[in-house]
């Protein structure tokens, strides 16, 4: 059990809202799902997630190579904010945003909670090892994939 309230994690003791920019941006746990391109069925409204990556991914740290100036190369990216988390279908039910957004708790291998960065990739919960550049996809239908959610 936690002592004082500085003890409990600012995760736990603090709302999306209330959070710091630094405290916000330390909840992305590094997995790069969320930078994976999906398909949405336009009669359901149903999402596919593929194993394609946006060409800003790095696959293997699964960070944006550019993340300062996203927006200005990738037209389609959506910057997360405590406003529209819920709003955001698609994001995976492992995003960190989502648990907190949805009064969860992080998973034992978000960084937040294992102190380490690695523990996201060793639990096989990032696309590490598992994506293919959209640079070298000529049909993004054949990349349809069951885990990125």
């Amino acid at each position: 059990m936690y002592g004082a309230m500085e003890d409990v994690p600012f995760w736990k003791r603090k709302t999306l809202e209330q959070m710091t920019h630094a405290e916000w941006e330390s909840l992305c746990d590094g997995c790069g799902k969320c930078c994976l391109e999906k398909l949405q069925d336009e009669e359901t409204g149903e999402i596919a997630y593929t194993n394609v990556a946006c060409r800003l991914l790095d696959t293997e740290t699964c960070r944006c190579s550019n993340y300062s100036r996203r927006m200005s190369y990738v037209f389609e990216c959506v910057k997360l904010t405590p406003r529209n988390i819920t709003e955001l279908s698609w994001i995976p039910r492992t995003c960190a945003y989502r648990l907190l957004a949805e009064g969860k708790d992080l998973f034992w291998w978000h960084p937040l909670v294992s102190g380490n960065p690695e523990t996201v990739h060793q639990a096989g919960m990032s696309v590490r090892g598992r994506s293919v550049p959209v640079q070298i996809v000529d049909d993004i239908e054949d990349h349809v994939v069951d885990w990125a959610d």
